[in-house]
């Protein structure tokens, strides 16, 4: 377990807790990275060397504020056709007939630039850009769409050969200082055409390597160092649709990650990986905050166990992995089986069995023997704070670990 949560702070060793902490938080964060940014971290080692313990909880503190509120603005943009509005109802995880999803068909379907926000995190929206290239599109297109400074970055969507429009838009937004990721779509229609035009001589990766090299190609006269994505719509898993949702998290500014990371969608258990380790690093940065205050005379450790609030936060962590009652009802639904055969799965199900966990109350007990040992705080006050502190780890563990098996279930039955 973590030295800094067993062994509290000496206030005669700063130097070496700031050290200590700066070591552990590392071994927390994901590839993706962490929710604190380089300057946060610096100044909350900082504060614990100099002693000013309240002012590394406060930088803290505000750390976690700025991820839970930051908002994300994704722009959707490419010429008509090319699968725009069906590749952002991929992203915010709905059926192409749901309510509220973006809407599709065979005849331009976007006339002006539409919000989308995601239906579990308002504060991340895809706006659907107007597509180019057909008779009502704009006079001037690409600057008219590219111009508002609210989008984060762009998504340029193609779904043939690389054209005029695609250049155009690249180096519009080139100009403007901002950032896209060239997504070519529909891959998987080109590989069966392919395969139907010349079934002897088809080899699929080097049609695919084919469709690469041609957007490669184009890019290059813009953006010194290109990056294509091939994906499928209908077919997410397959592709390059993993590799350009992790791409665009390690790019996004640190305290953009953490919610867009709880949105991705459970198509690998490399993506629930990611999950669980921002949200353990967030529980940690919490409990972090919260032994340290302990220290203080006039702030003392406070923190009562109260069933049905760690009830709502297991559920909580079963929203974040996908597994709340509406995804569990729609996944049953899309397979064709009951919700019962994918509760089965879930041991996250069980509340009662997770909070009378033997070895969580064994852990409980040591820390807090150790806190109450060298602060004297009321040993029920330390006691109850690493019980809700313990008994989150088990449930982030226990969801993650569910939503594998229902991953698993789902690719065997699909």
């Amino acid at each position: 377990m973590d030295p800094l949560l067993s062994h509290p702070m000496e206030k005669n060793d700063m130097k070496q807790q700031a050290s200590k902490f700066r070591s552990w938080y590392k071994t927390l964060v994901g590839k993706l990275g962490g929710i604190l940014s380089q300057v946060s971290l610096e100044r909350i080692v900082k504060g614990i060397e100099k002693g000013q313990l309240k002012e590394a909880t406060d930088e803290i503190e505000r750390s976690l504020q700025r991820s839970k509120n930051a908002t994300l603005n994704v722009a959707v943009i490419g010429q008509s056709g090319s699968g725009k509005s069906s590749f952002i109802n991929v992203l915010r995880g709905i059926g192409h007939e749901e309510a509220g999803s973006a809407s599709v068909g065979v005849v331009p379907t976007t006339t002006k630039k539409t919000p989308y926000p995601h239906p579990k995190c308002p504060h991340v929206t895809f706006w659907d850009l107007p597509g180019t290239g057909t008779p009502k599109s704009l006079p001037n297109p690409y600057q008219e769409l590219v111009g508002d400074d609210k989008y984060d970055f762009f998504i340029i969507i193609s779904s043939s050969r690389f054209s005029s429009n695609d250049a155009l838009l690249a180096q519009e937004i080139q100009e403007n200082g901002k950032k896209f990721y060239f997504v070519r779509t529909k891959v998987d229609s080109d590989l069966y055409n392919e395969k139907k035009s010349k079934p002897r001589s088809f080899k699929k990766e080097t049609v695919l390597q084919q469709i690469r090299d041609n957007c490669l190609i184009n890019l290059s006269r813009i953006v010194s160092e290109p990056t294509v994505f091939l994906v499928s719509n209908f077919e997410p898993k397959k592709f390059d649709f993993l590799k350009l949702q992790e791409t665009v998290l390690q790019e996004l500014p640190d305290e953009k990650r953490y919610a867009s990371v709880l949105l991705l969608p459970n198509l690998s258990e490399s993506f629930i990986e990611m999950k669980r380790d921002v949200i353990k690093e967030k529980v940690w940065l919490q409990a972090f905050k919260a032994a340290i205050l302990a220290f203080f005379p006039i702030m003392p450790l406070c923190c009562v166990f109260n069933l049905s609030e760690q009830e709502e936060c297991l559920k909580l962590y079963q929203g974040h992995f996908g597994l709340d009652e509406d995804s569990v009802s729609q996944i049953a639904q899309e397979l064709g089986t009951s919700e019962q055969e994918i509760t089965s799965l879930m041991k996250s199900t069980d509340f009662n069995s997770l909070v009378e966990d033997d070895s969580t109350i064994a852990n409980v007990k040591k820390f807090a023997e150790i806190i109450f040992s060298i602060t004297g705080l009321p040993q029920s006050s330390v006691f109850q704070f690493y019980k809700v502190y313990f008994l989150h780890l088990k449930f982030i563990d226990t969801v993650a670990e569910d939503a594998k098996r229902v991953l698993a279930k789902i690719e065997e039955m699909k």
